[in-house]
């Protein structure tokens, strides 16, 4: 035999008995690496807020993702889906879904009602009401102000749905261009409002409820899943009670100078300022983040104010 295919034959033989000794090791539980652990599925039970047996969902990372997991669960089209609360089938926007759901909140779904057309005297400057979006295109009624002009027009209600303003079409519109709308609008003169109300309840007894869900307060737990608009959802720490009062000073803030309420909005603004060592330099992270805003000065200033008032504890 040639002497090249003898050491060709022998370096092979060594190897494969190389293999077979890795293999015999890894039997035992020697070498071979131990598998990979599977993440927990996160599952969340829901409800239709109008009354609907209880369904589950689980896999999602935005808040659209969530809507067509929900509507595919009762049948329905995601465009039916005005908005979600958590832990409640009440339209309170102080429960409103946003990019964080805490992992043992119960999901109820509020679906389109009946529509409504309403005409509006603007006799001052100031309506009176706070606009917030779904995420999705949905512009809807936050809050309204006592004694303001929407107070005095009792067929509008918080949590209606504004479809259009004077014949046009906002579906899609973000909160602060819908707010920015209603502002513009000339002062003494008449406006008409499209609205469509979150449809109600057919009865008012208990609801039946699967697992161990809360009834109380958002984020019961100390983890959330946090969504988001690129990318997979993440599980992240609550937020510390500093960091919380911030942001939500942030949304007050928000609400005083355009109008809008958005805790999602807010944070993301607490976040592009909570490492930066000025007003300046917040101001640039500010509009290169979300210069579609156009935040006047003023807001930059008390919102660097707030944060830094979060820093010193």
């Amino acid at each position: 035999m040639p002497l090249g295919l003898r050491i060709k034959k022998k370096a092979k033989s060594k190897e494969a008995a190389r293999l077979v000794g890795g293999e015999q090791a890894g039997a035992r539980g020697g070498s071979l690496p131990a598998s990979r652990v599977p993440p927990p599925r996160l599952v969340f039970h829901t409800q239709l807020a109008h009354g609907s047996a209880t369904g589950r969902v689980e896999d999602f990372s935005s808040i659209q993702e969530l809507y067509t997991k929900i509507a595919g669960v009762f049948e329905i089209s995601p465009s039916e889906i005005l908005y979600c609360t958590l832990n409640t089938p009440k339209v309170d926007m102080e429960k409103l879904l946003g990019a964080q759901i805490g992992l043992e909140d119960f999901i109820f779904a509020h679906v389109k009602g009946i529509k409504k057309e309403v005409n509006v005297y603007k006799s001052e400057d100031s309506l009176g009401l706070t606009i917030t979006d779904n995420g999705v295109g949905y512009a809807f009624i936050k809050r309204i102000k006592d004694g303001s002009i929407i107070d005095s027009v009792k067929t509008i209600c918080v949590g209606d749905h504004i479809e259009s303003i004077n014949g046009e079409n906002i579906v899609g519109w973000r909160h602060f261009a819908v707010a920015k709308k209603l502002k513009e609008l000339k002062k003494e003169e008449l406006f008409t409002m499209k609205l469509i109300e979150p449809q109600k309840a057919f009865e008012m007894g208990p609801r039946s409820k699967a697992g161990n869900s809360s009834t109380g307060k958002i984020g019961t737990g100390r983890e959330t899943l946090r969504l988001r608009s690129t990318g997979p959802a993440t599980v992240e720490e609550m937020p510390s009670e500093t960091k919380t009062k911030a942001i939500e000073k942030v949304d007050d803030l928000l609400e005083l100078y355009m109008g809008i309420r958005d805790i999602d909005l807010a944070t993301t603004i607490f976040e592009a300022g909570k490492d930066k060592g000025n007003p300046d330099e917040f101001a640039v992270a500010l509009d290169k983040a979300l210069g579609d805003f156009a935040f006047p000065d003023e807001f930059v200033f008390d919102v660097w104010g707030a944060i830094s008032d979060a820093k010193r504890g």
